[in-house]
């Protein structure tokens, strides 16, 4: 399997190409990738719990589902040990929707003929990302009063995964 390319070269959030043909059964996308984000709700999800602690983005960013997968697992491990997995409940607040595309250009000798004629060409899809607009809500912890501290801190771990600072907050 190919490397994946750094996330800086998709952090941008800018107006996303989108295939537009004139014949209508060409308007599509050819396969879509799935997404890596494995679950969206952790932890005890009927135990009632008061207090909530919340991640939200700070910039106007793209948050590849790669990275929104290792957040959720450094969150989630750190709570279930401090806390047992009956303690908590975490939850994935966003999905992502937006398709990445790449499209390939051969190069060194003798591929300067396979790069013509490829302006405004649409791509080969290669994953998927979230498009977090400035205070976007990520993820939710579902935490009681005491336990507020180690939702903070797994959060505040969770955030170094992102490709973009985050604001804490508890509700």
């Amino acid at each position: 399997m190919a490397k994946v390319r750094k996330g800086v070269s998709y952090r941008g959030l800018e107006r996303p190409y989108t295939r537009v043909s004139k014949y209508r059964k060409l308007n599509y996308t050819r396969a879509n990738p799935r997404s890596k984000i494995i679950q969206y709700n952790m932890g005890k999800a009927n135990k009632d719990m008061p207090y909530s602690v919340s991640l939200f983005s700070d910039n106007g960013v793209q948050i590849r589902d790669i990275s929104m997968e290792s957040a959720r697992q450094t969150c989630n491990r750190r709570l279930e040990k401090k806390l047992g997995k009956e303690g908590y409940n975490l939850i994935i607040k966003t999905f992502p929707h937006h398709i990445l595309r790449e499209n390939p250009l051969a190069s060194g000798a003798g591929a300067d003929r396979m790069s013509t004629g490829m302006k405004k060409s649409f791509g080969k899809s290669i994953g998927r990302a979230i498009r977090a607009k400035p205070g976007l809500e990520l993820m939710k912890v579902f935490i009681e009063e005491k336990h507020i501290p180690i939702a903070k801190e797994a959060l505040k771990l969770a955030s170094h995964k992102l490709p973009t600072s985050c604001k804490i907050k508890v509700n």
